[in-house]
């Protein structure tokens, strides 16, 4: 089910794909960027429930990126704090 309501088009959340692209983890930020230039052309071709897919798809490929950016920030710095431990 979706959180939005059917009155207009859903968000595209191209912004937020470009941003994780740019910033955070490249192939995770394209996937969000390909979903979210989508969004509209399902949703002018009378495709709206595809149109509310793509928009959730694009929004969570986006925060996967962002989550993977800081899960591996927090491996490097837990592997960092670790390895300089001995000697």
């Amino acid at each position: 089910m979706s959180s939005y309501s059917y009155g207009g088009p859903p968000p595209t959340h191209l912004v937020w794909g470009i941003l994780t692209t740019l910033f955070c983890c490249l192939p995770f930020g394209v996937v969000s960027i390909v979903y979210a230039a989508q969004v509209e052309s399902k949703w002018q071709a009378g495709d709206q429930q595809g149109a509310y897919d793509y928009s959730r798809r694009a929004k969570n490929w986006a925060i996967w990126s962002a989550v993977s950016v800081l899960a591996v920030g927090v491996l490097a710095l837990l592997a960092h704090a670790g390895g300089g431990s001995g000697s």
